[in-house]
């Protein structure tokens, strides 16, 4: 039988611009069908549970041999993050990427990440496209998807721990999903980058009332709505931002992107919800006992709470359910919630589709030819 040629698309980072990978509104959008799609089951990601994060390659302390990567710090890591995304995306994918804190003395991203589109029936690939921006569109996405459902109305002030990436766009879908916001509060480590990220918002929002940078954790929780934990973090949670309860706001929203760390007891008085329940059960499965720290997400303190008896798993509510009505929002003005994000590939997997779509209809790219005819059948 004859064999026919595979072509597919190659989408450098501006192509990806010019193909809306930064409209947030639209990613917002595409989120938000996502977790409706894994609220209903239509979705496979990796591992035998189907919930797995992905699969990670990590190095030794040590090694005999010379030419091994050695785990010189945090984030020192290669990871393929396959997945399957029902509902209108339809599509077989998968985000790959290797990370190393080091890179920033050489110029470079932390992490440097790109994404395969595959024919869910053939595995062919479709597209191959630079994925920093995706990731990080698709990532601070999330939680606007969360403030939509769960941040009380006519919130005004928004607080971000972190002035990098991850803060910038978690605060563009804040933004996106909470209209009445004026005031923007954000911390970090440095002076230049806190200022940096001060004169980024103010020149990118300039209906925004007030930008500032404050120099605690007790500052930024205060008197806000709506927080942005989106720090660079490790494995250690003596080293996470620490919230107390004392300090939240009645009716705060306080989304976990990245680390941070509540007493157990404050954090079961809050209503507690996440992006998917089953990632976090499929994280507790792959993280002995605590799994909090080993994985720096909130939601794996969720579960550990869960373990020790503190709340059980039914406290824990996707946020699916509350997108679908079958679990109750935000009850009253002075509900506080706290909501995890874990990140998972048929995020990465979806905003890459609407991309790859867009791309085609505009003609952008490079077409890579894969074969003509496979030499061997």
């Amino acid at each position: 039988m004859g064999y026919p040629t595979i072509d597919f698309l190659f989408l450098s980072e501006e192509d990806m611009i010019k193909a809306g990978v930064k409209d947030m509104p639209a990613c917002i959008e595409a989120m938000e069908e996502v977790l409706t799609c894994m609220n209903a089951g239509d979705y496979v990601m990796g591992g035998e549970n189907h919930n797995s994060h992905g699969s990670q390659v990590s190095f030794p302390k040590e090694s005999q041999f010379p030419n091994m990567p050695l785990d010189e710090g945090d984030d020192r890591r290669f990871m393929a993050m396959p997945a399957y995304i029902g509902g209108s995306f339809d599509l077989m994918g998968m985000k790959w990427y290797g990370s190393n804190m080091a890179n920033r003395e050489k110029g470079l991203p932390r992490s440097i990440l790109t994404v395969m589109l595959n024919d869910k029936d053939t595995g062919a690939p479709l597209a191959l496209m630079s994925a920093n921006l995706l990731s990080a569109y698709r990532t601070g996405a999330i939680p606007g998807v969360g403030a939509k459902y769960l941040a009380k109305k006519g919130a005004r002030v928004c607080g971000v721990c972190g002035p990098g990436v991850m803060g910038k766009t978690s605060l563009a879908a804040i933004l996106c999903t909470c209209p009445d916001i004026d005031t923007v509060k954000i911390k970090g480590r440095g002076k230049a980058s806190l200022d940096a990220f001060v004169t980024y918002v103010k020149a990118t929002y300039p209906n925004l009332k007030s930008v500032e940078a404050v120099d605690t954790v007790e500052e930024l929780i205060r008197d806000t709505d709506v927080v942005s934990f989106a720090n660079t973090s490790g494995t250690d949670p003596s080293k996470y931002p620490f919230v107390k309860k004392e300090w939240i706001k009645p009716g705060a929203l306080i989304i976990g992107l990245s680390a941070f760390d509540m007493d157990s007891k404050e954090l079961s008085s809050c209503s507690l919800v996440v992006d998917n329940r089953k990632l976090y059960e499929a994280w507790a499965e792959e993280f002995p006992y605590p799994s909090f720290g080993m994985n720096n997400i909130i939601g794996s303190k969720f579960t550990d709470m869960a373990h020790d008896g503190i709340i059980s798993m039914d406290d824990i509510t996707d946020l699916g359910d509350i997108i679908f009505g079958k679990k109750e929002g935000r009850t009253s003005d002075d509900e506080i919630f706290v909501y995890s994000v874990g990140g998972m590939p048929v995020e990465d997997v979806a905003w890459g589709k609407v991309c790859y779509e867009r791309a085609k209809m505009l003609g952008l790219g490079t077409t890579l030819r894969l074969w003509e005819q496979p030499d061997m059948h």
